[in-house]
């Protein structure tokens, strides 16, 4: 009996190993709708599923003879009847023993009737994303179509900033020197359709012109200062011209030779007590 419970005991403690999800597949390429992808990891039994999403759904639904495969390609085929303009967003996840990895989405890297051609130019604190409109979904749809174009620093997320354009997208205020990446999607009636581009990158290059805005910050400074010199002149002048006079003007001293007597002159010297007058003749002696 004791025996008994103790394997018993041992049953039950045995760990239950929980089998991993499996990883989601990676390089994945688009070329004339022939998907391509390679797998994470070299691990067996995994099968792979391709789906596709129209623009009038919400569903996404499996590709025909790409469910639950074995291989690393797809050649994908839609119907009129899948998607009126032909345009579908695809995306492919692995698949083990009833387990689903994270879906990963399919981009174009070239460009096609569903997908935006893509160029970058890189310039000092900016990027300008040259998109083409000679595009069979543009012609149909003319004016209606726009490109949503997804933008960050290299490593960050691409869904967070975003520009909207009918051509040309010039993204203002980048750090220079550092990596920017961009990737584009037609959107029509407000709702994306197509694949994006693949993600592309550019580093931002550093102004040359650094020394041309220190001279501009020097000038402004110099004229301001300037400036403030005469207005305070000015000022000055009007208002305090009396105590600069005053401050300018010599001291008011009687000159030696005033006090120095004249010859032939008499000097004459009174009392209070008598009221004689004396008289001395002074000559000059030489």
């Amino acid at each position: 009996m004791f025996l008994t419970l103790l394997c018993i005991q041992a049953v039950v403690q045995v760990p239950v190993v929980s089998e991993a999800t499996p990883a989601p597949p990676q390089n994945l390429h688009v070329d004339k709708w022939l998907l391509t992808w390679t797998p994470a990891t070299e691990e067996r039994d995994v099968t792979y599923t391709v789906q596709y999403l129209s623009f009038d759904n919400i569903v996404w639904k499996d590709v025909p003879g790409c469910s639950q495969t074995s291989f690393h390609s797809c050649n994908v085929t839609i119907t009129r009847d899948e998607s009126e303009d032909g345009c579908v967003m695809l995306r492919v996840q692995a698949e083990r023993h009833g387990l689903t990895s994270e879906p990963v989405k399919f981009c174009s890297r070239y460009g096609d009737s569903c997908s935006p051609e893509v160029r970058l130019v890189a310039r000092p604190g900016s990027l300008t994303v040259n998109l083409s409109r000679n595009h069979s979904i543009v012609w149909e749809n003319a004016d209606h179509v726009k490109h949503k174009v997804y933008y960050g620093k290299e490593g960050e997320s691409l869904q967070q900033k975003y520009e909207y354009g009918t051509s040309s997208v010039t993204i203002l205020k980048l750090e220079e020197g550092q990596r920017y990446c961009t990737k584009v999607q037609y959107i029509l009636y407000d709702k994306p359709v197509g694949l994006k581009s693949c993600t592309q990158c550019e580093v931002i290059p550093v102004s040359r012109h650094k020394p041309k805005q220190t001279y501009v910050i020097v000038t402004v400074v110099a004229v301001i200062f300037v400036a403030f010199l005469i207005s305070w002149i000015g000022y000055v002048l009007i208002f305090r011209h009396q105590r600069i006079k005053h401050w300018l003007q010599p001291p008011c001293e009687i000159p030696q030779h005033f006090l120095m007597p004249f010859p032939g002159h008499q000097i004459c010297s009174y009392t209070s007590s008598i009221r004689e007058e004396h008289c001395d003749i002074i000559s000059p002696i030489e």
